[in-house]
């Protein structure tokens, strides 16, 4: 906690120095897993964005390659669960990558996001969503997820609409207005992800 106000307060000692100078590991989480989904040409498309600030290492993450049973039904020897909670807990921060099914998040989302517990705790994370109405509503229940699971979600939210930034509800085009919300929100995480590093 020490460590999280000094950084707040500009009171750091040399070895918290160190530590936040480290750059930081950002998951670009893709939350969909279903045939013919569009979450890839997104997540690139923020990858492009995030790379070109060179201020953190960014990284696809593709919760269709850990395998990952439906909670519950698994012993938990599967080596997928023990892949995704030991990917997760090298990460610093997080970009979800969140589409609306039913006004709210994937199911593969959420049991990806169920299968971790200390693997998230004290990170922060943006939110990158994209529906008829934006994924608004989806964003809206991950939002309250990451409160239990002691995620930090930043404001800063950009959404794309299935009618303007694709083309026939597959091929992703962004309109030019997105960059400057997804830089300000990729500021935010990077802000916060290195004042949670204080804590864990």
């Amino acid at each position: 906690m020490m460590g999280f106000l000094s950084k707040l307060f500009g009171t750091q000692t040399k070895e918290e120095n160190n530590m936040t100078n480290e750059k930081l590991n950002i998951g670009i989480i893709l939350g969909s897993t279903r045939q013919g989904r569009v979450s890839p040409q997104v997540g690139e498309w923020v990858k492009g964005i995030a790379d070109k600030r060179g201020d953190a290492n960014y990284e696809i993450v593709d919760i269709a390659d850990f395998n990952l049973p439906f909670l519950g039904t698994t012993d938990g020897s599967e080596p997928g669960i023990a892949d995704w909670n030991g990917k997760l807990a090298n990460l610093d921060g997080f970009v979800f990558i969140v589409q609306e099914y039913n006004h709210s998040i994937t199911g593969a989302l959420k049991n990806a996001l169920d299968f971790a517990r200390e693997a998230w705790n004290n990170k922060a994370a943006g939110i990158v969503s994209y529906g008829s109405t934006g994924g608004a509503r989806a964003a809206e229940h991950l939002r309250g997820i990451c409160g239990e699971l002691m995620i930090a979600d930043v404001r800063v939210h950009p959404t794309l609409s299935l009618f303007t930034d694709f083309e026939n509800g597959t091929d992703f085009k962004p309109q030019d207005l997105h960059l400057n919300n997804v830089n300000a929100m990729l500021d935010q995480v990077i802000a916060w992800s290195g004042a949670l590093k204080t804590l864990r």
